[in-house]
């Protein structure tokens, strides 16, 4: 039996990006952004639980999953490229209208597509995807090092975020019961991670994060100029993004709502059910007419 996933590719200039989609083609839109170091099947449990009532679309971003991957040296892997990537990607699927999940590194990538096109964006969903400084914790120190100072001694001292044992980490710190983890998860980007080249592809992106640092300010301008109904769904024992993050989307959106679970970072794979829960009364309430 099928589970009404499809999976498809798009060209975007000369690109290849891998994409799921399910549910019916003319129902509102929700858009989901990946995080580092995985791809679009960290969704695999939530994009059936929201495709009876909305078009799930999820792409793997330029460099990850089964999306095309170039050489770091023909291909710029700064957050800003990787949003040209995505913002031509919906126009190539013909997406107009969306709502945008966003999550680690899929939160830099959506909130620059929501700041360019506020007028296409529905609602965000926020999961551990931060816009505050009070968001990011002391695990960052080592990538605030190779941000000031960008020395081979400091790149090469991020390569640990890269070892298999990280992402173990990545996906069980924090989580009630490591054993309630899927090994199937972790085992993939592990995978993706050990491809010939990919390393010097997370330490390009990782040495340019501190953009997204920099574009906090005009983020908050938007969500107080346009004020999009946001959720901010959070696991809270989250060791690189703190709750503090999630609540502060409050100060400057009123239509922002707060939900603090008792998870990790990649929350889905301990509470994809309480997370779909909220992501389906809170989109119940959004008005797609405006």
């Amino acid at each position: 039996m099928s589970n009404g996933v499809n999976y498809r590719s798009a060209q975007v200039d000369g690109l290849k990006v891998f994409y799921r989609e399910a549910g019916p083609a003319d129902a509102p839109t929700v858009l989901l952004l990946h995080g580092y170091p995985s791809a679009g099947h960290m969704f695999r449990d939530l994009i059936p639980r929201l495709a009876g009532q909305y078009r799930v679309i999820a792409p793997d971003l330029p460099g990850f999953g089964q999306s095309d991957m170039p050489d770091h040296k023909e291909f710029e892997y700064t957050f800003e490229h990787i949003t040209d990537v995505i913002d031509r990607f919906t126009e190539e699927i013909g997406l107009d209208r969306y709502a945008v999940y966003v999550f680690d590194y899929g939160a830099p990538t959506g909130l620059r597509l929501a700041a360019r096109h506020p007028e296409r964006i529905t609602a965000i969903i926020s999961q551990n995807g931060n816009a505050y400084e009070e968001g990011l914790s002391d695990s960052w120190a080592p990538l605030r090092a190779y941000w000031q100072d960008k020395s081979q001694a400091n790149r090469d001292a991020l390569r640990e975020f890269l070892s298999p044992e990280t992402t173990v980490w990545q996906y069980t710190h924090g989580t009630p019961e490591s054993a309630t983890v899927s090994p199937d998860g972790y085992s993939l980007d592990n995978y993706y991670l050990a491809r010939p080249g990919a390393d010097e592809v997370q330490l390009d992106l990782m040495g340019d994060y501190t953009s997204n640092v920099e574009l906090y300010p005009a983020f908050h301008e938007y969500f107080r100029t346009h004020t999009p109904p946001l959720l901010a769904v959070w696991g809270q024992n989250d060791p690189f993004f703190l709750p503090a993050g999630a609540e502060a989307f409050r100060r400057d959106n009123p239509n922002a709502t707060v939900r603090l679970l008792d998870t990790g970072h990649f929350a889905l794979e301990t509470h994809v059910e309480e997370i779909a829960d909220a992501i389906l009364e809170f989109l119940g309430g959004v008005d797609y007419e405006h």
